[in-house]
């Protein structure tokens, strides 16, 4: 299965931010015991080499059982460090062509973000593969609806304050996927040790997106 049947396959991806690369793969053990995979480790632009040895960590680990992704990507430099710490895919908070390019020339899934039907269509002009529409819960499912009736053929994600309670409403209105961070990936509950708890609300995501 590619990158993207995975993606389109579960339709959720886990956005970790703020996580230590010490406690990262305890918390994807626990995400893919819940049923979801799809994981994505955001740079932090202040500290980017703790993600890279985040990433690292989780591929070294659990290999093919995530589908590993960066997040936050901003430069064409951050594309090349973490598709070789082994990321599959590239999310970003904005539309940059270079990034995009970057992206796919190293035959990596490209999903950049996007709030108007102009950004998204210029994104995916440049090779995009899915466009992260943000912030999506702001907005609703009814933007997302909205914008999808003149671009039915390019496929969005809603990330932006999604729940268990609205995930689903978000596919219905178009989207192939969410993304979802504190929600799911609380740093309280990793602090914590709270696994289990992340399990079973990865879980609940699962079972209300079927």
């Amino acid at each position: 299965m590619t990158v993207l049947e995975r993606i389109y396959e579960e339709k959720i991806i886990a956005i970790v931010r703020g996580i230590p690369s010490t406690q990262i793969v305890g918390l994807a053990r626990a995400l893919t015991e819940g049923g979801v995979s799809c994981i994505e480790v955001t740079f932090d632009q202040a500290a980017p080499k703790d993600t890279l040895a985040s990433l690292r960590a989780i591929k070294s680990e659990l290999g093919e059982a995530v589908c590993l992704g960066a997040g936050t990507v901003m430069t064409v430099e951050q594309v090349e460090l973490a598709a070789q710490a082994g990321a599959e895919y590239m999310i970003s908070p904005n539309v940059d062509e270079a990034v995009i390019r970057a992206t796919k020339a190293l035959g990596k899934v490209s999903i950049p973000g996007a709030m108007t039907p102009t950004e998204t269509a210029f994104a995916y002009q440049c090779g995009a593969d899915i466009v992260k529409l943000f912030p999506a819960g702001l907005l609703g499912p009814a933007y997302i609806k909205a914008v999808k009736a003149p671009l039915k053929h390019i496929p969005v994600s809603a990330v932006g304050n999604i729940t268990v309670e609205n995930c689903a409403d978000f596919i219905h209105a178009g989207a192939v996927s969410v993304g979802v961070g504190g929600n799911l990936v609380s740093a309280l509950l990793v602090n914590e040790g709270h696994f289990d708890k992340i399990t079973a609300t990865a879980r609940a995501y699962r079972e209300r997106l079927k």
